[in-house]
């Protein structure tokens, strides 16, 4: 270790054409990400692999020295993205953070946030993903040391991998707080649910439809979570009873996941708890470890449906605007789960009023031979196993109505 500090000074330490990678989502560590973004006319120009940014730390008005890089389009990574200053790398999460470990991607600085434990032991707390694997061949390891950073199990930060810089994180982590249900989620979610036994394990994303389904589910039993994220309506479903991880067939009594993605509440929640391991990208994502699980549920949307069921979650327009990240890993994890669900919901329309069932879609995110189930407000389409026909027939009945004569026409050939 070079030293510890309050503040970060980036001169000397940035060198020109440098890729930088920082903690993602609510695992940024913000007090090294906003010096930096200051610092940025100053410092010769490199590059910044980011994730989802649920900050307000870059801003596509400003850093013109940066050059962005992201697996996807998440949050305020869109306002780079509209602005032209975001580059997509289009992989899926499990291989992107693969990649690290296998030197694909080199970082040459790294910018992570950690928890310390009492006796002086580090975790990477909110997210275990790619940020050991690329501090492992980083020229530079800057850690923000977190004080109200839970310390998590499972993310323990690796006795190999060295820390040059250490500064204090003079605030608390990112936060994310669930958004209220409307109508329409609470409709989606009704039908999902239905799909959903008692002792499930369940995978879900954040968003709307994922909480709104995650409420519904208060009278289940024994259900299970292994997880590319967990968020605060975990908490609920645990204090309730209604996830005890009992019948999961591995990791039995724990709640296993990715990312941590919340409020303080969940923060508290999971700090210094052995019933929650936030486990490497390698396991939470491996085709090998979800196969093992009983009766895995992936809960995931998309922003467009084809009437062959084929999956569009990255561009509207030709824009990129989403994201492929552990939609397909998980897809094709809950098949081959013993008595798994692949279940994919979104509302029937988009803000515009436009169809989101659509006769093709202009990017295949998830293949339509992976896809199990999708879910609107208007009922359920089952269709693994289904051809054609019918799968075209069973989208349009679940289309907002307003839209189904059209989709009938382009699918008969009548509109194209």
């Amino acid at each position: 270790m070079l030293e510890n500090t309050t503040a970060i000074d980036y001169s000397g330490l940035i060198r020109e054409g440098d890729l930088v990678v920082c903690g993602q989502a609510t695992a940024e560590p913000v007090t090294l990400t906003e010096a930096l973004v200051a610092q940025a006319g100053h410092l010769p120009a490199f590059r910044m692999m980011v994730g989802p940014i649920f900050s307000e730390t870059f801003s596509a008005s400003y850093t013109p020295n940066i050059s962005f890089q992201s697996y996807g389009v998440i949050g305020s990574a869109r306002r780079l993205a509209k602005a032209g200053r975001l580059d997509v790398i289009p992989s899926n999460y499990s291989a992107f953070c693969a990649d690290f470990a296998s030197r694909r991607h080199k970082a040459d600085v790294v910018l992570v946030q950690l928890a310390e434990s009492g006796d002086g032991r580090l975790s990477a707390s909110l997210s275990n993903d790619y940020v050991i694997d690329a501090a492992r061949g980083a020229r530079l390891v800057i850690a923000e040391i977190n004080p109200d950073a839970p310390f998590t199990f499972g993310a323990e930060w690796p006795a190999d991998v060295s820390i040059d810089i250490r500064v204090a994180g003079p605030r608390p982590p990112v936060e994310l707080p669930s958004t209220p249900l409307d109508d329409v989620s609470r409709k989606i979610a009704a039908h999902a649910a239905s799909l959903i036994a008692d002792g499930s394990t369940l995978q879900f994303g954040v968003g709307q439809i994922p909480d709104a389904i995650l409420s519904s589910l208060s009278h289940a039993r024994d259900l299970g979570i292994h997880s590319g994220l967990i968020n605060d309506a975990v908490v609920d479903l645990i204090e309730r009873g209604a996830v005890t991880n009992a019948e999961k067939g591995i990791d039995l009594g724990i709640t296993v996941t990715n990312q941590v993605i919340g409020t303080q509440r969940l923060y508290r929640f999971v700090h210094e708890n052995k019933a929650v391991a936030v486990r490497p990208t390698s396991y939470t994502h491996g085709q090998g470890v979800l196969a093992r699980i009983n009766r895995l549920v992936a809960i995931n949307s998309a922003l467009q449906v084809g009437l062959d069921g084929s999956l569009n979650s990255e561009t509207l327009n030709g824009v990129a605007i989403g994201a492929i990240g552990g939609q397909l890993d998980f897809v094709r994890g809950a098949n081959a789960s013993p008595r798994g669900r692949a279940i994919i919901a979104l509302p029937s329309t988009a803000s515009d009023g436009t169809s989101r069932i659509v006769a093709d879609v202009e990017t295949v995110t998830t293949p339509r031979a992976d896809v199990d189930a999708i879910v609107t407000e208007w009922g359920i389409a089952e269709l693994r196993g289904c051809g054609l026909a019918e799968r075209a027939r069973r989208m349009i009945a679940i289309a907002a109505p307003e839209h189904r004569d059209v989709l009938s026409a382009q699918l008969h050939g009548v509109a194209r």
